[in-house]
């Protein structure tokens, strides 16, 4: 990338927003064009199930801050239409075209639809923007029934427990035999027994069969022959890559968008890729590419991503980051490291941590509320499971670039300087170990 350039970011959350700022960090001085389908600018995500639908916070309270002048033009509530990698264009509505020199991609996903349910009815939602909260507020204002969560992840969980933090009454309703199944049955048993305490209700091991709409309320009858009778119904049953855009653009997105370890859109040369759309080998595990779908990912990828796009395909290096994610229901902290989906078998580690083993080795770590133990522990998976040598897909150009702009592999990414300047969003060291 040169002056004179332009970058064009899809996606302005907030993949979109840090790699906007790490370009401007390297001093990339040319033009850069964030196109955003919301109207509102970068916002904190994870507040809408916890603080945001509780109303302990406004929208305003859940923007995002850049940490420098980032001089980009913003295209909000603009949603992109189709990409065109050959002539390199961004279609917009109304026949737009907007040409790049280099291209981010950094969408996300969208909730995904639940197959027979009411979406016409506005007392059932899904739960992924600050408009879609606001909505579910409304729903808990207009009436005193109970509210119910179709969903045994961390958003479902989370709003549970936010509707006790209310006072109100809520169901639980998964296909699971228990919620958070995925992170081992230590740390499931103890969100069921957690959930038992603070009198949250659960129809696990069941599905909505018939769903009944009325004046008053939405009436759910279960598999398991219960009728729930609610206020406000929240679909939180995971999502789905948002790449409607992209079909037809040469890429594949058959789950996500294809990228190489090193976030480059798999046969682009100037595409790079963010977040939650990104399905990239992670080689410090194996050579299968996969999604993340965690915040910290989201900020950590997007650094990455733009780091790789200014230096050049020829000299990018591979994004293999230990993931890590956390969450609080009641007060209690619940914490993830490395690929816990990648076990085949679980070992107890210790008191509240469990060990995901794949292939003989290590591969990911949950904690229940021992953020002390799990510092220790994520070091320990951290040195575990190296990064490999990797060899760039072809030598970098003699003169792309003077010595005075080579691109410094000594600015990549520094955790404790990453941890100091983004306290906000990911949790300081401290915050993530109390």
């Amino acid at each position: 990338m040169a002056d004179g350039d332009r970058i064009v970011i899809v996606g302005a959350g907030v993949a979109g927003l840090r790699a906007a700022e790490r370009l401007r960090e390297l001093g990339f001085d040319g033009e850069i064009v964030v196109v955003g389908d919301e109207a509102r600018r970068p916002y904190h995500r994870p507040m809408i199930s916890k603080q945001l639908v509780m109303g302990a916070a406004r929208p305003p309270d859940t923007t995002l801050r850049a940490y420098g002048d980032l001089d980009v033009h913003w295209r909000l509530g603009t949603r992109a239409t189709h990409l065109d990698t050959v002539e390199r264009v961004v279609h917009l509505p109304g026949g737009e075209a907007l040409w790049y020199d280099g291209l981010v991609l950094a969408t996300g996903v969208v909730p995904r639809h639940l197959p027979g349910s009411p979406r016409h009815d506005p007392r059932v939602r899904v739960l992924r923007t600050i408009d879609d909260a606001l909505a579910v507020r409304h729903c808990l204002h207009a009436s005193n029934k109970p509210a119910v969560v179709i969903g045994g992840g961390l958003i479902g969980n989370e709003f549970a427990a936010s509707m006790r933090h209310l006072g109100r009454d809520v169901t639980l309703v998964g296909h699971a035999k228990a919620p958070l199944h995925r992170f081992g049955s230590r740390i499931s048993d103890a969100v069921v027994k957690l959930h038992k305490e603070h009198r949250t209700k659960l129809a696990m091991g069941s599905e909505v069969r018939h769903w009944i709409s009325t004046d008053d309320t939405v009436g759910l009858h279960l598999t398991n022959n219960k009728l729930l009778v609610a206020s406000c119904v929240v679909l939180a049953i995971g999502s789905v890559p948002a790449v409607d855009y992209l079909r037809g653009s040469g890429l594949d997105v058959e789950d996500g968008v294809l990228c190489e370890p090193t976030l480059f859109a798999e046969g682009a040369d100037d595409v790079v890729v963010a977040g939650d759309l990104a399905r990239w080998p992670n080689l410090r595990f194996d050579e299968v590419p996969r999604r993340v779908e965690h915040w910290i990912n989201a900020v950590e990828s997007a650094r990455a991503a733009a780091e790789n796009l200014i230096a050049g395909r020829s000299a990018a290096m591979p994004f293999a980051p230990l993931p890590r994610a956390w969450s609080t229901l009641y007060d209690v902290r619940l914490q993830m490291a490395g690929m816990p989906s990648l076990g085949e078998d679980t070992v107890s580690l210790a008191d509240g941590i469990t060990g995901f083993i794949h292939a003989g080795r290590l591969v990911g770590i949950t904690a229940w509320d021992k953020p002390r133990a799990m510092l220790d522990w994520t070091a320990e998976l951290d040195r575990r499971l190296p990064v490999p040598d990797y060899t760039p897909v072809a030598p970098a150009p003699v003169d792309a670039w003077s010595e005075d702009e080579q691109f410094d592999t000594d600015e990549r990414f520094d955790t404790q300087e990453f941890y100091a300047e983004f306290a906000d969003e990911l949790g300081t060291v401290q915050d993530y170990a109390r």
